[in-house]
């Protein structure tokens, strides 16, 4: 995995240390020289000659390097360095200098697959250590890096910069491909070159930090990658709160990539021998376009990230657009029993259920108050989850543990458990205001809300936690340095979602905020599966389950079938089928062949969802480029896929009027196709009966017959034996 020729565990120093993380495809070359500075020396596909790498540089005859620290691995600032640096600080005796040389490195090898490098370097003029990791997967070609800081110092160390990452990538040009959005519209792509200075991806929301600029991006090198082509690097930090990666094109033309929490408005004061762990950047490189990248991270968020990556899902129906917040216990009886009716394993209470004083009739009241409405459900929750067992279905609920409204019980007993500056006027996003989870009581209220639901309901089985605010005001009532605030609140969330998977650690959980808000891989490590977006138009969810799909898998995305948006029913069940299927409509609304549809397809899916779970992503025809979208999923044999088919165009005429080429199948072996989730009453115009070679699939193609009275065509591809 690594040669164990260039590398060995504890290296002393000689004239070049060579230290190489490689994975299946590819390799990060780090050197540190004769004077100790640690620095990148090769950044793409693995050589086959690991000897050769110690030769790269010399074949580069770029503008000379006055600093010496261009290609710096983990770059300090104040000394020589005149670039964006990773790391700034104030040491004890207020010099703001850092320079940061190689001590030593240690592999451990954890199993066949993954192996952990760690790279020690220190200040010379002060006790001050920052100790680099790279955590590789080798058949995923993927790396998670992460830094610790420490100093031993005769006071307090003050951190104004601390990222996790610091990448150098040389190549020809680069090309930034970043998303934006908002409540509704997450996951907007778009794509441009990037120039000399420094292009920022950040946030400063505090929570629900993915709102306007989630986290994720992918660089190409040198020319734009396509799908199946080109070079291209993904990458992501996995990280809940605020955020900053800093894409920087030196004077030498080289990419400078440095990520971490953002540092705006918080100072970090470092206690002599305290640790400062920042949290991991992910990344994967592929030379072969963006679907190898996508298919690669899929892969290890499910073996090794994702909650249960290689488990089960419960489908499930939601009453929040069958009910909205007016319900109570007899028309809820009445959707469990449509929740039987339709087929699913789970019924979801949404948000209503809750507090008595401010009744939560709207979002104006009673977030906060975690009581059963006494109205609504003078019998409790208990009764509820008794009924849902009485149907055979099981039972789920709707929080919101952060959050708290000013008409509320919680918040006359706690004002001081509120996020808001003293002499400010308090500032509303959604009538509701952010607990402060610095505050160690707050962290035990908050867990109290979980661990009370499921004292009270051992089984309950399933929660949706949601996050609808960002943080205005930001202030802690208790916390001493309020500077810290922004990396505490988030140490703070984790540290009730450890101790909630302590105790549950096998309860499924939806990942929601206000739809994308909160999408990311360290808050994955703790949910079943996230809540890609409100706006479930499923023309609109084509696109944005398109996007995320490159670096979430499928089982991780909930996708319901709603009323909004004016398709057919087929359509909006079979886009919601391409990730972990959900209903929220009205069951006795529907007409009697609409009703039978939804049944069978849930049926169908049943069969299908492990290869839609677990099976190989291949996209086929991007809706941002043709009129047709198509996306295959494949089992590892290469021997059973599904492939789905949208029109995504309505204009007059418009259809699948070429072939569309498949991917990721065996060229030798021999295939049938056949149309399946028909609507009731209707036939297919594919005939299942003929056979084709893999090969013929993938240079030919083939046609779904996609037009405006066949807007959804789901195939399955099996191989002829």
């Amino acid at each position: 995995m690594i040669s164990a020729s260039i590398m060995v565990a504890s290296a002393k120093l000689t004239a070049q240390t060579i230290i190489p993380i490689e994975t299946q495809n590819n390799a990060l070359i780090l050197q540190a020289d004769a004077d100790k500075d640690l620095g990148t020396i090769y950044f793409g596909k693995k050589l086959s000659n690991s000897s050769e790498y110690s030769q790269v540089l010399n074949v580069f005859k770029q503008t000379p390097d006055y600093t010496g620290m261009l290609n710096s691995a983990y770059t300090g600032s104040g000394s020589r360095n005149l670039l964006e640096p990773a790391i700034t600080v104030t040491h004890a005796d207020g010099n703001n200098s850092l320079d940061l040389k190689y001590v030593s490195h240690d592999l451990k090898k954890i199993d066949d697959d993954v192996t952990l490098l760690s790279i020690v370097l220190k200040d010379p003029a002060y006790n001050f250590t920052v100790t680099l990791y790279y955590k590789s997967y080798y058949k995923e070609d993927v790396v998670e890096q992460w830094s610790s800081i420490k100093h031993n110092e005769k006071g307090n160390v003050t951190l104004h910069k601390y990222a996790s990452a610091n990448l150098h990538i040389k190549g020809a040009g680069y090309y930034l491909n970043q998303y934006h959005g908002d409540w509704a519209k997450e996951m907007q792509s778009e794509e441009s070159k990037l120039t000399h200075g420094i292009k920022t991806l950040d946030t400063k929301l505090g929570t629900r930090a993915n709102l306007f600029q989630p986290s994720v991006f992918m660089v190409s090198v040198n020319k734009p990658a396509t799908e199946d082509e080109g070079t291209v690097l993904f990458g992501a930090l996995e990280y809940s709160g605020n955020f900053r990666t800093d894409l920087e094109v030196d004077y030498q033309d080289n990419l400078r990539i440095i990520s971490g929490i953002n540092n705006y408005a918080s100072p970090y004061t470092l206690k002599p021998n305290e640790e400062f762990v920042t949290p991991v950047f992910l990344y994967t490189l592929s030379t072969q376009g963006k679907g190898v990248a996508s298919r690669n991270l899929q892969s290890w968020a499910r073996n090794y990230k994702l909650l249960d990556g290689k488990g089960t899902r419960l489908t499930l129906l939601n009453n929040w657009e069958a009910t909205y917040f007016d319900f109570n216990e007899s028309k809820l009886a009445g959707l469990l029993k449509d929740t039987k009716k339709l087929g699913v394993d789970l019924f979801l209470l949404d948000d209503g259920w809750f507090a008595n004083k401010y009744p939560r009739n709207g979002d104006v009241a009673g977030l906060g108050d975690w009581e059963e409405n006494k109205e609504k459900l003078p019998n409790g929750i208990s009764s509820l989850v008794k009924e849902a067992q009485n149907n055979s279905v099981k039972f789920g609920i709707w929080i919101e543990p952060e959050m708290v409204n000013p008409k509320s019980v919680l918040y006359e007993k706690h004002p001081d458990w509120v996020v808001k500056q003293p002499k400010r006027d308090e500032y509303y996003f959604r009538n509701q205001l952010i607990l402060d989870l610095t505050n160690p009581k707050v962290q035990d209220f908050v867990f109290g809300v979980v661990d009370g639901l499921f004292t009270k309901n051992p089984d309950l089985a399933y929660i949706k936690w949601d996050c609808n605010a960002v943080i205005y005001n930001a202030h802690s009532a208790t916390l001493k340095n309020q500077s810290h605030f922004y990396i505490e609140y988030v140490r703070g969330l984790y540290k009730v979602l450890e101790r909630i998977r302590a105790k549950y650690p096998t309860v499924p959980m939806m990942l929601c905020s206000g739809g994308g808000g909160r999408v990311d891989y360290a808050a994955l490590k703790y949910f079943t599966e996230f809540w890609p977006s409100d706006n479930t138009d499923p023309l609109e969810r084509i696109f944005m389950q398109w996007e995320y799909s490159y670096f979430y898998p499928a089982i991780a995305s909930s996708n319901h079938v709603t009323d909004w948006g004016k398709q057919p029913i087929k359509f909006r069940t079979d886009v919601a089928m391409m990730g972990k299927l959900g209903f929220d409509i009205v069951v006795s609304h529907l007409k009697e062949n609409d009703l039978k549809y939804c049944q069978d397809a849930i049926k169908v899916y049943n069969e299908i969802k492990p290869i839609i779970w677990q099976g190989n992503q291949y996209r086929l025809s991007n809706p941002k480029e043709s009129s047709v979208a198509s996306m295959l999923y494949m089992d590892e044999n290469k021997s059973s896929g599904v492939i789905f088919n949208y029109l995504v165009n309505y204009r007059y005429g418009v259809n699948s009027s070429l072939p569309i080429l498949l991917k990721g199948l065996d060229a030798a072996k021999k295939y049938k196709i056949e149309e399946i989730n028909l609507y009731p009453g209707t036939s297919s115009s594919i005939k299942g009966d003929k056979s084709y070679t893999g090969d013929f699939l993938m240079k030919v193609g083939f046609n779904p017959d996609v037009n405006s009275s066949r807007t959804s065509v789901i195939l399955k591809i099996e191989e002829v034996k």
